[in-house]
């Protein structure tokens, strides 16, 4: 089966917006699908497994397909990904991070391993952000998370992120924020993207 080709014949499929196929070997471990209102989640769901089975004989569990709906005013913002989910699984000492973003018909996921702290949780997140964008953007730059807190301004919770890109031998470093309106996870990953925003379109591949 040829990755990139399931991946657009996913997003072919009515309502899908954007998808992301992961695969552990020769199996496919995850789908993740970013659609618009328009269809049933379950239904999207049976759409990816009909074409799983019928282009490539694949038969896929409905609990691999993952799908996050989008109303058009979000999937609308060009050359700005969109955040789409922030997961974290905790395994003893160590967790996994894991951050989906939508942009330009793709969905991308990057995924990070650390100590299961809250020290380090926040940067965990913010370099799984930056993971996830390097996989649409010039392999010839460099990212790099170099700080990210939270702090109070004029009461209200913001995530702070600094950013450095280097490229073509030149260090750019950028300062995003963004307000926790509820999971600060979520604010990191806006924090990290709104220091980077600005310089995204001119760096796709």
């Amino acid at each position: 089966m040829n990755l990139r080709e399931f991946e657009e014949r996913l997003r072919r499929l009515p309502g899908v917006e954007a998808a992301r196929v992961i695969i552990d070997g020769d199996s496919v471990t995850e789908v993740h699908i970013v659609s618009s209102l328009d269809k049933a989640p379950k239904q999207v769901v049976r759409d990816v497994q009909t074409l799983a089975q019928a282009a490539y004989s694949l038969a896929l569990d409905r609990r691999v397909v993952s799908v996050v709906q989008l109303p058009e005013s979000a999937l609308s913002e060009g050359d700005r990904p969109v955040v789409v989910d922030v997961l974290e699984l905790i395994d003893g000492a160590h967790t996994k991070v894991s951050v989906t973003l939508a942009w330009q018909g793709e969905s991308l996921v990057g995924m990070v391993e650390g100590a299961a702290g809250e020290a380090s949780r926040h940067r965990l997140i913010a370099e799984a952000t930056v993971a996830a964008l390097r996989q649409a953007l010039q392999q010839d730059t460099a990212f790099g998370v170099t700080s990210i807190d939270l702090v109070i301004l004029g009461g209200r919770r913001i995530a702070v992120a600094q950013v450095v890109i280097v490229s073509d031998g030149n260090e750019r470093l950028m300062v995003g924020s963004a307000l926790v309106n509820g999971d600060p996870g979520r604010a990191i990953v806006r924090a990290v993207l709104d220091a980077l925003n600005r310089h995204i379109p001119e760096l796709r591949r």
